[in-house]
């Protein structure tokens, strides 16, 4: 969500690059998202197959965190030429909740999740995210449900990894299992302010030293699960003085995992040995369950078809869970998903050094393509579904 520039940006771009023009590039002005579309001769009844991510990122990062997902969806369409079935390349605002700090705007307004609720948060600046739209002629159609399970085939999205390993195992892509469930919690240790001169080691009721165990037991426990990750984030202490034994202590725990059953018992185990924790140190816990998110799994079929597509290029089916959320899970409360992960350099992203090689986005590109035509021979493309209710927009 920016202003009107969005539009004078979207046309430079089909001036910049003739060949754009080709798949209709266009911003229907009554929806908070870009729509790069091809249709490929076929009756407009015909469900679409969605690729795409967002074209927004954070502040003082890199190029590649979502735009990459976009380009590589046109370059791929450019390849295969007219297929079978059509195709949506989507190009989503404000993923990252930067302005209004709500995430997956476009992709919500895309699946029909933008409420009056939504409508009404504001930015820094008091501006409301409903009046950010209607000043830029995008109101009317922000709460329209454009794409469901019966308009369209599923959603596909191409993204860098935004961590390490694919680096690590020297591999340039790999699919997606699912992406993490998350809790996040605010943890409260209460003891005694005491002198720290005067008070035996002891008869302390130290806050702090109870939350270092805390973080310790978090860390061992995420060490010991694969795909469950955990992480203090925030710690803020009282009365914060060098001379005074810490009464209390509050902390953020974030607490991740694909598989929802197994991270609420993961959690409890963990809630558990900190009930220990502060028994045996005299302390006073509170647990805040702040935010809780389901895990999203990716769709099987989909996914085995990329898995197929990536194996001739790479030689493995890698999969990952995704730990970071994408406009992925706002497409999944409509229809089936699949991701593709880039490998990018260092695992760094939400920075200036972000970067995903030419050669990897190569096998990324090579691997989306045979997918589009396995899709286009496969059981998927002869599917029926309802009509679209999705009006492209004019050329």
């Amino acid at each position: 969500m920016a202003d009107g520039r969005w539009q004078m940006a979207d046309g430079r771009w089909q001036m910049a690059d003739g060949r754009c023009l080709a798949f209709r590039l266009g911003v229907p002005e009554s929806t908070i998202y870009h729509l790069p579309s091809t249709i490929h001769h076929l009756p407009s009844a015909a469900p679409p197959l969605l690729l795409g991510s967002h074209l927004d990122t954070v502040i003082d990062a890199g190029k590649y965190d979502g735009a990459l997902g976009v380009l590589i969806a046109i370059a791929a369409l450019e390849i295969t030429g007219p297929l079978d079935f059509p195709v949506h390349v989507l190009g989503f605002s404000d993923e990252e909740g930067v302005r209004f700090h709500a995430t997956y705007l476009g992709s919500r307004a895309c699946v029909g999740r933008l409420d009056d609720g939504m409508l009404a948060i504001r930015d820094a600046n008091g501006v409301s995210l409903g009046e950010a739209l209607e000043r830029d002629g995008w109101q009317d159609g922000a709460t329209e449900l454009f794409y469901d399970e019966c308009s369209s085939r599923g959603y596909v999205e191409v993204h860098i990894e935004q961590g390490r390993v694919l680096e690590e195992a020297g591999e340039a892509v790999c699919g997606v299992s699912a992406i993490c469930g998350q809790s996040r919690l605010v943890i409260t240790l209460t003891g005694q302010v005491d002198h720290a001169g005067t008070t035996p080691m002891d008869l302390r009721r130290d806050a702090l030293a109870g939350a270092a165990e805390y973080v310790l037991a978090a860390e061992r426990l995420a060490r010991s699960e694969a795909d469950l990750v955990a992480t203090v984030g925030k710690l803020d202490v009282k009365p914060g003085a060098s001379n005074a034994i810490p009464g209390e202590v509050r902390f953020t725990l974030d607490f991740r995992h694909p598989d929802d059953e197994c991270r609420e018992s993961l959690l409890d185990q963990l809630k558990a040995e900190f009930a220990s924790i502060a028994k045996e140190r005299q302390l006073e816990l509170a647990v805040d369950l702040v935010q809780s998110n389901a895990a999203v799994p990716c769709d099987p079929a989909l996914t085995e078809s990329l898995l197929d597509a990536a194996e001739a290029p790479t030689g493995h089916r890698r999969l990952l869970a995704s730990g970071a959320g994408h406009d992925a899970v706002m497409m999944a409360t409509a229809m089936p998903v699949a991701m593709l992960f880039v490998r990018c350099r260092a695992g760094l992203s939400h920075h200036p050094d972000e970067h995903a090689s030419p050669e990897d986005i190569r096998v990324a590109l090579e691997v989306l393509v045979d997918f589009l035509h396995q899709y286009s021979s496969s059981a998927f493309a002869s599917a029926t579904s309802a009509p679209s209710r999705f009006v492209p927009p004019s050329p």
